[in-house]
Parts: structure tokens; sequence; C-alpha cells
């Protein structure tokens, strides 16, 4: 498509998300494009070809001239040619055959697609695209972005900062730990991706998924359709009707959902993180770049929002896979418009995670304001160790006690520990549990919000090094 036809397209995924994604957009199109899809149902009609030519014409003297035929298929057939010859047929496996047979010898042109109906062709092609697709695209990139955490995790494991719990200030943590959440969970669903991708299935049985046809071809019809499925890695389901059961593929579907969904998650975290009371990151802002039309002081978390905004126009076709879970009898046309979309809903997930990895290569923390937060937040989250201390040292009101003195700070304005303090035997069973226990001062730790961090540290490490692991083990695989 040329660049000025673009603006007549409908979808913004041909225009404003291609625009800026052209590269990945254009490797997408190996897999997604109509031009990929006639491509591969060309490919598994040549494998059912060849594999049917060397059966039934075993001693043919042509048969390397045949096989020749068949290798070159997938190029000289054309998608322009097939919709041409679809305009005859209405039928878009009928049109594919009929262009096949005019590209290939006449004394195997009767074999073309014999034995096959159309969704063992039209669902193994797709299992394949979809597949591959996630072995060299997807996974890939989120890979990136899962290293690309690890990396700022590790960077940020002892920068110290306030918790947050439904938009209010809780204990410290660190960025590290902050960060090392969307490690773990994302990690997560990297490998279940992987999983769900190899689990794709094809089907070469027939009109109703019981070998009728083939059965006249082959004294084991199973063995016709392992041979061809296993041309392109492919495995049949342990049982299929007209089309390869929905599940695998929906799986795999749900999978990159919930990887979107975390994706949109830590955009909408760093969102708020950019708040101007909070101000604690700052997304890139390129010299020329605009973040208004009326306030040129403006820099907005555009890139984040953009994320959260593809995930909300994606995540809810998920209903509309389970849907597609039902089909009348051996098969019904009811998914037919639906799945076709399927290739838009992988296109913008993609376009979400590349937008993702551009924020997290050139994302700002602020170490000065991340600091200025946690003294804010150091007068009142003192109260859980307090609370701890005492409760520990015996007193069953402990709580109580703790939360009736945050009162008196937040109404007076006195430090909460000065409050704690004059009650000499709270503060006194306080500082000896802690002695107790740890055999430390509690007036350091309670003076220093950046002493009561627990395991936040440590504990991202520990998820850095797993992760780490896991994914360059899925990378070796990959290739």
């Amino acid at each position: 498509m040329q660049s000025h036809e673009r603006f007549r397209s409908i979808s913004p995924l041909d225009h404003r998300y291609y625009l800026a994604n052209s590269e990945l957009f254009e490797r997408l199109a190996d897999y997604l494009s109509e031009d990929a899809a006639v491509r591969q149902c060309v490919r598994v009609e040549a494998a059912l070809l060849e594999e049917l030519v060397v059966l039934l014409l075993p001693d043919d003297p042509a048969l390397t001239e045949y096989r020749a035929a068949i290798a070159a298929l997938p190029e000289s057939v054309t998608p322009e040619a097939v919709y041409a010859e679809e305009e005859t047929t209405h039928h878009n496996i009928r049109a594919i055959v009929n262009v096949i047979q005019r590209h290939v010898p006449t004394p195997i042109a009767h074999l073309v697609h014999l034995g096959a109906t159309s969704v063992d062709i039209l669902d193994t092609a797709a299992a394949v695209r979809y597949r591959d697709l996630c072995r060299r695209e997807l996974l890939p990139l989120l890979i990136q972005v899962e290293r690309t955490l690890i990396a700022i995790t590790r960077r940020e494991v002892n920068t110290v900062a306030i918790g947050r719990t439904h938009g209010r200030h809780a204990v410290p943590i660190t960025v590290g730990f902050a960060m090392a959440e969307y490690v773990t969970r994302l990690g997560e669903s990297i490998a279940k991706i992987e999983q769900t991708c190899e689990e794709l299935r094809g089907k070469l049985s027939g009109a109703v998924g019981s070998y009728n046809a083939t059965s006249l071809l082959h004294r084991s019809p199973e063995e016709l359709e392992r041979r061809v499925l296993a041309r392109f890695g492919l495995r049949a389901g342990e049982h299929a009707t007209q089309i390869v059961h929905p599940e695998p593929l929906l799986r795999l579907l749900l999978e990159f959902n919930i990887a979107f969904g975390v994706i949109a998650n830590l955009a909408d975290d760093l969102r708020h993180l950019q708040r101007s009371e909070i101000d604690e990151v700052r997304e890139h802002f390129s010299a020329g770049q605009v973040g208004s039309s009326t306030m040129p002081h403006k820099r907005n978390p555009w890139n984040a929002e953009h994320v959260k905004s593809l995930w909300k126009a994606f995540a809810p076709r998920a209903m509309t896979w389970f849907m597609d879970q039902i089909s009348e009898h051996q098969r019904d046309l009811s998914n037919s418009a639906s799945g076709r979309f399927v290739a838009d809903y992988l296109a913008g997930f993609a376009a979400a995670v590349e937008r993702m990895r551009r924020i997290l290569d050139r994302i700002h923390f602020d170490h000065d304001r991340i600091a200025v937060n946690l003294a804010e937040g150091a007068r009142q989250v003192i109260a859980e160790p307090l609370y701890i201390l005492l409760a520990a040292g015996g007193v069953a009101d402990a709580h109580e006690i703790i939360r009736q003195a945050t009162l008196e700070s937040e109404k007076s304005g006195e430090q909460l520990i000065d409050i704690v303090r004059r009650n000499e035997t709270v503060w006194d069973t306080v500082t000896g549990t802690y002695r107790t226990l740890t055999g430390g001062d509690a007036e350091q730790l309670l003076a220093n919000p950046k002493e009561y961090t627990g395991r936040a540290a440590a504990r991202a490490g520990i998820v850095c090094d797993t992760y780490d692991q896991r994914v360059t083990q899925i990378a070796d695989r990959l290739g």
C-alpha cells in the first residue's frame, strides 16, 4: 500500500499504528496479512498434494517434475489470482484449488485437495501462522520487555520509595520491588504463551472429522494426516469434527490477553507515578514533542495512556473468542467473520508491547522526588512497626492504641513517633521488644523509614535471577 493510500484505509491499524510501528507491522504481515493467509493455505495444499502424488503415483517417471512444480506453488499462486477466482466460486478454498490446478502438470491436477475439506486447510494453515508468529515475533518482543524490566529492577533494587495501596501511602518498599511485580507477572505469561503456542493443532480428517474421504485413499488415513502435519511441525488433536477444536487457539489468545493486561497494568502504574502530585517517573519527551495544543508546559504520560487505551480496545474481544467455542454439530460458519479479527487483535497487542518497550527503554526515575514523597509518608508509615512491636510485646489492644495515636498526629500535626514516645509504657514495650527480637535500636528504625523495607530488595533480586534464567531458556529454545 502506498503511503498516501494508507489514509484511505478504515482501520487505525492500517494508518496510525502502522506508521508508528512500520518495521514491526511489516514483519507481522508475514503472518497476519491476507497474503500470508492465502500463501500458507497454498503450502498446506502443496504438502497434501505431494503426499498424494508419492502415495498414488510412486512409479511415475515424471515424479521429480511433479514435485518441483509443487514446491513452486507458494510463490506462483498469488492472492490476487485467488481473489479473482473467488469472484466466480464464491468459495475461498475452492478458488485456491482452482488456481493451484492451473500451476501444476495436468497428470496431477486431479489430486489437488483430494480427500480434504476446506477447514482442514484453513485451520492447519492458521495454526502454523499463529505458532510461527508467536515464536518469531511476539515472544521475542515480550522477552525484550521482560529483560528491560529485569534491568530496571536490578538498577533500582535499593531505591527506597513509599509504597501505596488504594492510592494512599502504605509502608516503604523499593522501586526495584515495585518493578519486580511485573517481572514476575509478565515472566509467567511468557512461559504460558510459549507452552500454549506449541499446543496448536492441525487436521486432515475430512468433512466431519472421521476420515471418510481419506480412508478411500490410504489404508491408514491417520498416517497420511500425520505425514502432512509433520511437514509443519504440527500434530493432530485427539479428536476433530470438520474443524480443529477451538480450545487450543482460545487458550493461546487468552494467554496473550493476560500478558496484555499485565502490560496495561504496568502502563497504568507508570502513568499515575507521573501525576504532578507524585512526579516520581517521567516518560522520555523528545525535543519537538508537544504535550498540549494550548498549554505549552504540559509533558503528558501519553505513551502509557496509549498502551492502556489499546488494551481497552482489544481485551474485550476475549468475549468473542469464547463465543467462537460454539459450533453447531460438526461445524457451522458462525465464526467465519469473527475469526478474521484475530489478526487485528494480535497486531494491536504487538503495538502495545512495542510501545511499552520504548517507554521502558527511556524511562526516568526521579530519585529526589521519590525521597521527598518517602519523607512525607514517613510521618505515618511507622504506625505498622509500632503496632507490630507493641502487639509482639503482649499488648492485646496494640492496634487501637497506635490508631488513636495516628489520629492525634493527623489532628495536631505532631510527629507520630513523638506522640508514642510520650507514653512511657508503650515506648518501653516497643523498644524492649525490638531489642529482644533483633538486638537492634528501635529508635534508629523508627526515625528512618528507609530501614523499614523488610525483604523488598532481596525479593526483587531473587525474582530477577529467577526470570532472567527462565527467559534465557525460552529464548534459547526459540533460537
